[in-house]
């Protein structure tokens, strides 16, 4: 499978997207760490390009950076040093990234202060060996963005899987499995059960991709992994986010959901709920997939699955939902007398249910 060069145009629609949600999670995961009570956190870059496209749109280092700047005044005042893996196999584009970093640090001098940054021109696989102890040392964020399918493999989640302080965001040419996945070029990096994944029609097989991944994970795995589909004209790719930390996976829910608020996974109507709204897709009324899980919610409370704002919480990340969906339920619920609990609102937040000054609110069943 050829490899295309995508610095040899300017960046598309679906690429600028990829990038936005990349830059998106840095705003989130930065000052989380940098407030927090570590000397340092990292961040890695392995198929970081040329730093611009060829109309000077930012590609990910860039994006970085300027996420960095706008914290700087909190770095400083905690004295956390943030050290910067960026790398790029091409050596054309490997200089063209280093002249395009070293021009925006001699323009944002606080920035070069407060980071440390390393620059490499290395095969992924061997970099990614050689920095792994590195990004198990502290909190780290990686980017896998990849172009094709040699460098999705198995044993690189697995390794990911081992850290505890890591998210990462993986980029997949999720279309290529459709057409090529029976391959055997293709199942010596990852063996995917294409007609298990055919089963479904072909819009779903970036999720088709990552539930067969979530399923070979140990079973005690604390890494929760979530899809999000890009549509680039018939093309199907995506972007896989993988933390431990609830905290982490509310943040990256919360992002796909302002980005896509129809089905949070998705650039597109993957799931068709406009046509549903209108009621133009069946005969019957068919649920979108907000109201779906909202009718999951209504039948756990009532049935007692879910008797608190913490197991509400938990499920609604685990169904790749944010906490407002949940909570629209259980306030209606009230209003209708079905349940009841202390105060005014169900309280389904990280900060009630994670934090130090958290919040147990009991749903109660009127006998």
């Amino acid at each position: 499978m050829p490899r295309k060069d995508l610095h040899k145009e300017p960046f598309d629609e679906s690429t600028i997207a990829k990038l936005e949600m990349f830059e998106d999670y840095a705003q989130e995961w930065i000052p989380t760490f940098v407030m927090s009570d570590y000397s340092s956190i990292q961040i890695f870059d392995f198929f970081a390009g040329t730093g611009y496209d060829k109309n000077g749109i930012p590609g990910s280092p860039i994006r970085i950076l300027n996420k960095i700047k706008e914290q700087i005044g909190h770095i400083f005042q905690r004295k956390v040093k943030v050290r910067l893996y960026l790398n790029e196999f091409d050596k054309e584009k490997y200089d063209q990234l280093k002249d395009a970093c070293k021009c925006y640090l001699q323009e944002n001098t606080d920035v070069e202060r407060a980071i440390e940054i390393s620059y490499l021109n290395e095969d992924f696989d061997a970099v990614f060996n050689k920095l792994l102890p590195r990004i198990k040392e502290s909190p780290a964020l990686v980017y896998l963005d990849q172009n094709g399918i040699k460098f999705l493999s198995e044993k690189y989640f697995s390794e990911l899987e081992k850290t505890r302080q890591t998210d990462f965001l993986y980029f997949v040419s999720s279309s290529y499995f459709w057409r090529f996945g029976d391959k055997e070029s293709f199942k010596i990096h990852l063996d995917i059960d294409m007609t298990k994944a055919k089963e479904n029609p072909y819009k779903f097989i970036h999720r088709s991709i990552i539930e067969q991944i979530r399923q070979r994970l140990p079973r005690n795995t604390g890494l929760k992994l979530y899809p999000f589909s890009l549509k680039k004209g018939a093309n199907i790719h995506g972007i896989i986010f993988g933390a431990s930390h609830t905290r982490a996976v509310d943040k990256f829910l919360r992002i796909a959901w302002k980005r896509s608020p129809i089905n949070g996974d998705a650039n597109f109507d993957i799931d068709d709920d406009e046509l549903k709204r209108q009621g133009l897709l069946f005969d019957n009324p068919t649920l979108t997939k907000i109201e779906s899980f909202q009718r999951k919610v209504t039948e756990k409370v009532l049935n007692g699955e879910v008797s608190n704002n913490k197991e509400l919480f938990d499920y609604t990340l685990s169904e790749g939902h944010i906490g407002e969906h949940a909570a629209e339920v259980l306030k209606e619920m009230k209003r209708r007398s079905e349940i009841d609990y202390d105060g005014r609102s169900p309280l389904v937040t990280y900060e009630n249910v994670y934090s130090k000054r958290k919040r147990i609110v009991t749903y109660r069943i009127p006998k």
